[in-house]
Formats: C-alpha cells, structure tokens, sequence
C-alpha cells in the first residue's frame, strides 16, 4: 500500500530520482522521460473525463479503469527488475490487455468505417481523448527506446499495453462525437 505523508523530500534537488527499487537515477533519464509520460497520458485522460462522466457514462467506466492501469504501466516501469525482498514487482497483465481490446471491438462495432483521417475535434470529450492519443503514442516511442536497450527490462505486456491504449484513445474519440456521426474529417487538399 502506498503511503504519502510528505510531499517533498529534498532528495531530488540534486537532478536524480529514485526507481522504485531504490536506484536513484538522472531525471532525464530515459526510463523516468517514459513512466512520466505514462503519467501525462493519464493525466490527459483526466481532462477528457471532466467531459464524459454524465453525458456518456459507460465510456467514462472505461477510462476510470484506464487511468488505474495506467498506474500500474507506471509501477511495473518504475520496477526495472523484480523488487529486492523476493516481493514480485507489479507488471501489466495479458488480462489489461485483452480487455482493451475487447472495448475498442465494442465501441468500434457501432461505428461506420472511416472514408477519411480523422481530425481530432468535435466535442470536448473527443478533442481530449485525441490529445491523449498523441501522448500516449510518445509515451509507446519512449518505452519501445527503452525496451530496444539490451541493459534495460521492459516487459511485452508495458509494450502492448501503451500500443494498444493509443488505439483505444482513437475509437473512444470517435465513439465520443456522437458515435462517429460528429467526427471532423481530414479533406487532402481542401486549402490549397
């Protein structure tokens, strides 16, 4: 259980941080760039949830669950190697997984197949669940840096899981403009 009676430690004034299994590490670091935009991907969710817990709430469950995972993606980044007292570290499950996948199947089935690339726009619900795609996908391009370093562990399922979020981010966008009916599509060419 997590316990937080003091907010400032002092112990990062120097430009480090600590992982949670201790090692203190340069703030920039680029396993901290990828659980810090974890964080700002939920964060972002959080935003779109101001705008979908009464008028859609179905979606809003699904994003509240989200921003949990979100924070156990965060823990099981923040664990490069299992914890030092034989405790295993929290990791993503296939389980999260799958059931991304099975509420994009969801939503995406009352959905009409696109003609064109999506704006991101609309409703504000929409308009932030796109800005949360965007950064979700950084979020993916850092832990796949990550993951691609030999010295660095990154579980397949902190993979999957951020790459299969964006996608998610995507169709919740679009299922929050009127099922699709308010979606702004890109017209290639139309200022030219």
């Amino acid at each position: 259980m997590v316990k937080l009676n003091k907010i400032y430690t002092r112990t990062g004034d120097d430009g480090t941080t600590a992982l949670g299994t201790g090692d203190r590490v340069a703030k920039y670091d680029l396993r901290v760039e990828a659980y810090g935009t974890v964080d700002e991907t939920n964060a972002t969710i959080g935003l779109a949830r101001v705008h979908t817990g009464t008028s859609d709430p179905k979606l809003d469950a699904m994003l509240m669950r989200i921003q949990n995972d979100l924070f156990d993606l965060g823990a099981d980044l923040c664990f490069p190697e299992e914890m030092k007292k034989g405790e295993a570290a929290l990791r993503v499950s296939d389980a999260q997984i799958a059931r991304l996948e099975a509420e994009i199947d969801e939503m995406n089935g009352v959905l009409d197949p696109l003609r064109s690339f999506v704006l991101p726009g609309g409703s504000p619900a929409a308009a932030y669940l796109h800005l949360a795609r965007t950064v979700c996908r950084r979020a993916e391009r850092l832990v796949v840096a990550l993951a691609a370093r030999p010295d660095e562990p990154v579980s397949t399922q902190a993979v999957g899981y951020v790459n299969r979020l964006s996608d998610f981010l995507f169709v919740a966008g679009r299922y929050a403009n009127d099922k699709g009916a308010s979606d702004v599509l890109w017209v290639p060419g139309q200022n030219r």
